[in-house]
This record gives C-alpha cells, sequence and structure tokens, in this order.
C-alpha cells in the first residue's frame, strides 16, 4: 500500500525539523513541495537527495492526476509546504481530500507533526487558548468587512495570518471597530528577527510605525478580555 505522507517543515529555524522528518523525506520517492527552491534549501542543508516536484494552489488538474497515478503505482510521497504543517491556510488539503475520495484504501494518508505559526503564535500569546478561532488571511477585498465582524464577534481568541504589506491596514480595521482589543502580534517566528508586539491595537500599530520598513509574515492573536 501506498503512503502520502503529510511532512511538517521548519517555519524559519532549521534546527526544528523534526528527525522523524528527515527520515520521511530521506526515504520516499518523491517529495511535493509548495515551491521547490524553497524546500530544496532544505533538503540540501540536511544533504538529503530526493527528488521534488512542485504541487500548490495553482497546479492544474494534469498535475493532481499525475501525482494520483503515482500512488496507485505504489510510489511514497511526501507532501510538505514552504514553511510550517501543509493543510493549515495551505493548499495540502484538496489534495489530501482527492487521495481520499478517488483512492480510498489504496493510500494510507500519514501525518508527520512539526512545526505550525498557528500554535507556535499561540503557545507564547498568554491569552487563554483552550479554546480559539483560527481563520486564516483576511480577505483581501470583498467580504473584509463581515470578516472582522466575525472576528469581534467571537467568544474566543482569534487568531489569523497576514503579510507585510496588509498588516497595518488589517489592525487599523480592528482598532476602527473596537478600540479595546487586546492583540499579540507574531513577526518572523523562529527567525533571526523574530519580534513580538503586546497591548492595545492602538500601542501595537505604533510600535510597527517606529520600526520603518515592515518585513516578514506576521501572526496575529486578538482577545476582547
Amino acid at each position: 500500500m501506498a503512503i502520502l505522507y503529510i511532512v511538517g517543515t521548519p517555519i524559519g529555524h532549521l534546527k526544528d525539523v523534526t528527525i522523524r522528518a528527515l527520515e520521511i523525506l530521506e526515504g520516499v520517492d518523491l517529495i511535493l513541495c509548495e515551491d521547490t527552491r524553497v524546500t530544496q534549501k532544505l533538503l540540501n542543508h540536511f544533504n538529503i537527495k530526493t527528488r521534488t516536484l512542485s504541487y500548490h494552489q495553482h497546479s492544474k488538474l494534469k498535475k493532481i492526476r499525475y501525482i494520483l497515478e503515482l500512488l496507485r503505482k505504489g510510489k511514497n510521497l511526501a507532501l510538505v509546504s514552504d514553511a510550517g504543517t501543509p493543510g493549515i491556510s495551505d493548499p495540502g488539503n484538496k489534495l489530501v481530500e482527492e487521495v481520499a475520495k478517488l483512492l480510498g484504501d489504496e493510500v494510507r494518508i500519514v501525518p508527520v507533526p512539526g512545526v505550525s505559526a498557528l500554535t507556535a503564535a499561540a503557545s507564547i500569546s498568554g491569552f487563554p487558548t483552550d479554546r480559539f478561532l483560527f481563520l486564516g488571511f483576511p480577505p483581501q477585498k470583498r467580504k473584509r468587512k463581515k470578516f472582522f465582524e466575525e472576528v469581534i464577534n467571537s467568544k474566543y481568541p482569534v487568531i489569523l495570518y497576514e503579510s507585510r504589506y496588509r498588516i497595518l491596514k488589517t489592525l487599523d480595521e480592528l482598532e476602527i471597530i473596537n478600540d479595546k482589543l487586546s492583540v499579540v502580534v507574531c513577526r518572523e517566528l523562529t527567525k533571526k528577527f523574530e519580534t513580538v508586539y503586546r497591548g492595545t491595537v492602538d500601542k501595537v500599530i505604533k510600535e510597527l510605525k517606529l520600526k520603518g520598513q515592515i518585513k516578514g509574515e506576521f501572526v496575529v492573536i486578538i482577545n476582547k478580555g
């Protein structure tokens, strides 16, 4: 029986990769990558020679059929994202759905747990995280208002992702709706310039603006207190 491994990889610090993940990546027939250039850096660091193939949100049906055919032939594959755990705000879950639906008992789908920016940020937030709502990236245009209303109306802390290009816009919109919110904003988790901002939305906005040019990827945790 073929195996599709869903492998968590580091979100920044390469030493965060697990021994099991390295063994899987070295042992499979092919690694499916969001971006082969990004994954190749990880593989080169650990001297892993396994072939790679790109698979991402824009992959065409022909590519998915090819992957399914490899599994039918008994090939063992690993799916990785550029960083973190595939399927968490990532197109990997679509491939898993197709494999489960079309190949059923022919293929085992095996999780290989690893790093996730979501859980890393939650662990240092200081907010009650026995229950929380994860909403991924906010819509860029349509339905933004509805999205932020859902954030504000949540009974539990809300975790979302944001890019450097829209982090200030997102925080501004949250402040307009409710300027009493407490937030924890994590930038570049596990990387050299890791920074964690805490306090009211207004305070965090001012601290970010003081930094000048904003770089990196962000995890935002919002709590009404």
